[in-house]
């Protein structure tokens, strides 16, 4: 038994990061029941196809789901809608604020009909703020929060994206976590509770852990920006047939690499010497071990650094994640086969609970499940 069997989610998100969110929960053994207009979720068309309606993206982040089909602009429809809320203890949407009153889902509508419900809202930014109601999407946050300035910062030439949609699947994590302490809420106090979800301040918040740095201490406030992960040396490091990545992170771990390495004289130089030396002397300790790397093959760092308990190892590329060995054996992707669109192939569940990986299921086609729902509403409400 998965922890959130029987908690029932209702999903009236789109795209990615809600969608990811209810995924995790789903996945966790929740009941999640993905409400789409008759037109379904815009992922299911972004990405590769093999069946209409059925894109990678899609694929991704709506496993393990039940669809229904609902028009909330049809009275009738809203009515069924209402009538599922009745029955749920979730309900997370990202619909901007200002089209919530207009379809009879703002947070006083749908407490009325249950006060019991948790009604969580992923918005693009807090509500009381001058941004409030403004529309959001990853890109436009990872320039907001500070990622692409600090990017910029890194490889000193200009802004990037990071190549992944990371405001999107950072912000869904965190709602998973929101949704859950308010769980444990109603289930402590018998109450249910507003969650908002802002995307910027997510990921403001996200992106300053370390990021912070100077600012922390505002009577006298120093410069923001973590200086190691900001030294345009901090990259893969290049050898003689490749790159490596290799952090030596502790005292010892830089003492032994230096000393195996026959550079015994800079381990006994003062910028290696600590943490704080280090730290300070970034791009110098950066530099000088990209020197010292240049020197070898992977394989032969690889043995060193395995020997010295120094982490290290090779650059995998997505299309190597399928046949690494150690991904292989704890059984991480998933095979599932499909009658219409064949074998599929999915990353596993990363958590385990009690020594298992909760199994995948495919995601549904849209509105697969319309009737069996409303069939279960109908029975729940006699």
């Amino acid at each position: 038994m998965l922890p959130l069997e029987g908690l029932k989610v209702v999903d009236l998100c789109n795209v990615v990061m809600g969608p990811y969110a209810t995924q995790i929960l789903a996945e966790y053994g929740a009941d999640v029941i993905k409400v789409e207009p008759p037109g379904g979720d815009d992922s299911r068309r972004t990405g590769l196809v093999l069946e209409e309606n059925m894109a990678t993206l899609f694929l991704g982040v709506n496993r393990g789901k039940r669809s229904i089909v609902l028009d909330l602009k049809n009275p009738a429809d809203l009515e069924r809608f209402y009538a599922l809320i009745r029955t749920a203890d979730v309900l997370v949407h990202n619909i901007r604020p200002q089209k919530l009153s207009a379809l009879g889902i703002d947070a006083p509508t749908i407490r009325a009909h249950n006060p019991k419900i948790i009604y969580t809202s992923l918005t693009g930014f807090g509500q009381n703020g001058p941004y409030g109601g403004r529309p959001a999407y990853d890109d436009v946050i990872q320039g907001m929060s500070g990622l692409a300035s600090l990017s910029q910062r890194h490889n000193q030439e200009r802004p990037f994206y990071l190549p992944t949609i990371v405001a999107d699947k950072t912000v869904g994590l965190q709602a998973v976590g929101a949704i859950l302490a308010a769980v444990v809420k109603r289930e402590r106090q018998g109450v249910g509770s507003v969650v908002e979800v802002p995307m910027f301040e997510s990921m403001v918040a996200y992106t300053l852990v370390e990021h912070m740095y100077g600012a922390t201490f505002a009577s006298q406030a120093g410069p923001m920006g973590y200086p190691r992960a900001l030294s345009a040396w901090r990259k893969p490091f290049a050898t003689r047939d490749g790159h490596i990545c290799v952090m030596p992170y502790t005292d010892k771990h830089w003492n032994d690499l230096l000393v195996a390495t026959g550079n015994a004289a800079l381990a006994q130089d003062q910028r290696f010497q600590s943490i704080a030396a280090r730290s300070e002397h970034t791009s110098f300790v950066y530099e000088t071990l990209c020197k010292i790397l240049a020197e070898k093959t992977n394989a032969e760092w690889l043995a060193l650094f395995e020997r010295l308990q120094v982490p290290a190892a090779n650059i995998n590329a997505p299309e190597d994640l399928q046949h690494d060995p150690h991904l292989q054996e704890v059984g991480f992707f998933q095979h599932i086969k499909d009658d219409a669109m064949g074998n599929l192939c999915f990353p596993g569940v990363p958590v385990l609970f009690d020594g298992k990986r909760p199994p995948n299921r495919i995601p549904p086609r849209l509105g697969q499940h319309t009737e069996e729902v409303l069939n279960e509403i109908a029975v729940e409400s006699t």
